[in-house]
């Protein structure tokens, strides 16, 4: 994992420190978490975030249209979690707004 993809995981945390939200681990990964302790964002090991967007929501079918995004596959064996998008480093300018749908969203 880069640095970078650190740092910019660690800024999300704090942009949205004031809507309640916590920087955890889940799987040994640094994870956002919401005032009740959920997680809906995970930094991944190749830098990428994951974010929980409910499919069939805007934000969804928008963070699938980014470069090189996709449906999150857990087990790398073509299992995909349809609500949950793995967005890129490339893509990190778009996190927080991600994070702050993911955050909205009902779990």
């Amino acid at each position: 994992m880069t640095m970078g993809a650190e740092a910019d995981f660690q800024q999300v945390g704090a942009e949205l420190a004031d809507l309640g939200v916590g920087i955890s681990r889940m799987m040994g990964r640094p994870a956002l978490k919401d005032r009740a302790g959920k997680v809906f964002a995970s930094l991944q090991r190749d830098g990428a975030m994951v974010f929980r967007l409910v499919r069939d929501t805007p934000e969804h079918a928008a963070a699938l249209q980014l470069a090189g995004a996709s449906l999150f596959d857990p087990t790398g064996q073509g299992r995909v979690v349809k609500d949950w998008v793995v967005v890129p480093h490339s893509s990190a300018d778009k996190w927080t707004d991600l994070a702050e749908a993911a955050l909205s969203r009902p779990r």
